[in-house]
């Protein structure tokens, strides 16, 4: 069973014992089941049904064992959730080793984060619970450390830097998303409702109240397709995270 602490609370997850000790090999027949075959089923349960559903018994259940079995694999719900986020980081596609160009191997480097988190919905709410970097992890941030390293930050510095930086995608992603399924849910055209909104705010902008506002809207507006206001946005925080270096 998981262990708790006193006040009945998971006791975390030991990063020393997850990553660092292989599986403890059994007597006896082979294992039925194994570590990555279950978080495997895990990950395809939380992007199908989304992380809420991500139970021992659901997961039990997906690969045909025993709920109390999965325990002898995985100690709790928090440790699972680590294994997945480190199993989904793997699919970061990086070059061997940084071009020299920093803004452009950042910039890849979040679009990759951009384009992982999408296809794994679950996964931005999921890395504000995380409590420990796995293999796959701390590849990327190896890599993206080496990318951040002409850039004149000390070291302390970059790893706030990387920080930053997939803070800015996973809050950016989860916006999309949310605004993905709002359009889902209302049954209209995300280029409708941009439209209304676009509508409503002039209409507030033009009784004096909001100047700054209208002062906005007088300018034409820039491409409004997802992918082109990420880049943008991504820019400009790349452009903010080494200002005054």
């Amino acid at each position: 069973m998981p262990r708790t602490g006193s006040a009945g609370r998971s006791a975390g997850v030991d990063p020393e014992q997850l990553w660092s000790q292989a599986e403890r090999p059994r007597r006896g027949r082979p294992p039925a089941h194994s570590r990555a075959a279950i978080t495997t089923a895990a990950i395809a349960l939380a992007d199908a049904e989304g992380l809420a559903a991500v139970t021992m018994r659901a997961v039990a259940a997906r690969i045909g064992a025993g709920t109390m079995s999965l325990y002898s694999y995985v100690p709790n719900k928090e440790t699972l959730l680590e294994l997945m986020i480190d199993q989904v980081s793997g699919d970061h596609r990086l070059p061997a080793a940084p071009s020299g160009d920093w803004r452009a191997d950042l910039r890849q480097f979040a679009r990759e984060q951009r384009t992982i988190m999408r296809r794994h919905p679950w996964l931005p709410a999921a890395l504000s619970a995380r409590q420990t970097l796995g293999p796959n992890a701390l590849a990327a941030l190896e890599y993206a450390l080496a990318v951040l390293a002409p850039v004149g930050l000390e070291a302390p510095a970059r790893l706030e830097t990387f920080s930053l930086l997939t803070g800015f995608v996973a809050s950016h992603v989860s916006y999309e998303l949310a605004q993905e399924r709002a359009v889902e849910a209302g049954g209209r055209p995300s280029g409708e409702l941009l439209d209304a909104q676009d509508r409503y705010l002039r209409s507030v902008a033009v009784d004096g109240r909001y100047p700054r506002l209208a002062e906005a809207l007088a300018v034409p507006s820039h491409d409004s397709a997802p992918q082109a206001v990420f880049d943008r946005l991504l820019d400009r925080m790349i452009k903010g995270l080494t200002a005054g270096v």
